[in-house]
């Protein structure tokens, strides 16, 4: 029998590999097939497209286990976006002395 209290805890020593990716973004699945499927459009349709031809393209992509994620990031995305653009109006009506 093991007594798992007795073993040693070693302070984790990071390697090579893991210092340089270390500052790295984390890309998601969506962020990933975001890219693929803008890069596809850019080629293929150098005249132009709608972004949300990019958002299809990659949802679709995803597989299903995928999905639930990506919403969340969209959801999330524009909440963020929201509320920015409802704090810059703010900042700029109070810069220019108006009320809100």
């Amino acid at each position: 029998m093991c007594d798992d209290d007795a073993l040693p805890v070693l302070p984790f020593e990071p390697d090579e590999f893991d210092r340089i990716t270390a500052h790295l973004p984390v890309l998601t699945a969506f962020q990933a097939a975001w890219e693929e499927a803008a890069d596809l459009l850019h080629e293929t349709r150098p005249g132009g497209f709608d972004v949300e031809e990019i958002g299809h393209i990659a949802f679709d992509a995803l597989p299903g286990h995928e999905k639930d994620a990506a919403l969340g990031e969209l959801f999330y995305t524009f909440w963020s976006a929201t509320r920015a653009d409802r704090d810059t109006r703010a900042r700029y009506a109070t810069e220019r002395g108006e009320q809100s």
